[in-house]
């Protein structure tokens, strides 16, 4: 009998060992939904972001119509986002964007959309330039990360969070800007002219303001020189020319056509 008591009593004392040390689970049961929100927002304050998850998640399934409806669904993709999780924070933003196209919160939607794929990418786009060719870097988080600033930037042009959109949008612009010229001098170099002046025209039409135009239209004089497309290539070397009078920025190097080497590849 006494045997049976204390294999009670422990099992008693390790099912209460394992409750979360939030709020209780019965008191979870029957809370409301302002207590719901509260507890959950005061885990993610405190960066127990999984737990903070499975608070809003908590909120949703019981209150799912109610006024944290749309402000739990974000909370849980900020939670994903500061966890480290960009696809489940994406997912979450998406089908946010969707269910709630005029939402009050939209502005700050597509900030935190733009946020998760810059700050989840810029740092590995930047990484990949050692010992990696250009071509083979896929700059399409980036661009998507533009689009969302864009967005916001046009349609919220008033929104607290439009002023660091915008210079993380410009960062953007000449960061996939010199991408393209890394992949056109790329091409250049390996004699494919006409994919060289591809890329480099998409400089000029998708990244009018930014300096890497100069560098484009170099490139353009020295794949249609190695076409033997004079005329071409005194059009654009006009083009050039009058940018550079207008303000004084110049190609980045004057022939593309030689490797730029890096400190990293003086070994190569």
């Amino acid at each position: 009998m006494r045997h049976s008591l204390a294999v009670f009593l422990l099992l008693t004392l390790t099912a209460c060992g394992s409750l979360p040390t939030g709020m209780p689970t019965d008191e979870k049961s029957t809370a409301t939904a302002d207590e719901l929100y509260t507890a959950a927002k005061s885990d993610s304050a405190d960066g127990k972001y999984e737990r903070a998850i499975k608070g809003f998640e908590k909120l949703q399934s019981r209150f799912p119509y109610g006024r944290y409806a749309q402000q739990a669904q974000i909370e849980i993709a900020y939670a994903y986002y500061k966890k480290g999780e960009p696809a489940p924070a994406l997912s979450g933003l998406e089908r946010f964007v969707k269910q709630f196209p005029n939402s009050e919160h939209l502005d700050y939607v597509l900030y935190l959309k733009g946020l998760v794929n810059f700050d989840e990418n810029v740092n590995s786009f930047v990484t990949t330039l050692f010992g990696q060719d250009p071509a083979d870097r896929d700059p399409a988080p980036l661009i998507a990360a533009a689009d969302a600033f864009d967005e916001l930037i046009s349609r919220y042009p008033d929104s607290r969070y439009t002023g660091d959109a915008r210079l993380r949008h410009q960062y953007l612009q000449v960061t996939l800007a010199k991408h393209e010229i890394a992949v056109a001098s790329y091409y250049l170099r390996r004699g494919a002219h006409v994919a060289a002046i591809n890329r480099a025209q998409s400089v000029l039409t998708d990244y009018p303001n930014t300096p890497q135009t100069r560098d484009a239209l170099q490139i353009m004089v020295q794949s249609y020189a190695a076409l033997g497309l004079d005329d071409l290539k005194l059009d654009t070397q006009r083009v050039l020319d009058l940018n550079i009078a207008k303000d004084g920025i110049r190609p980045s190097r004057a022939n593309f056509q030689e490797r730029e080497t890096r400190w990293w590849q003086f070994w190569r």
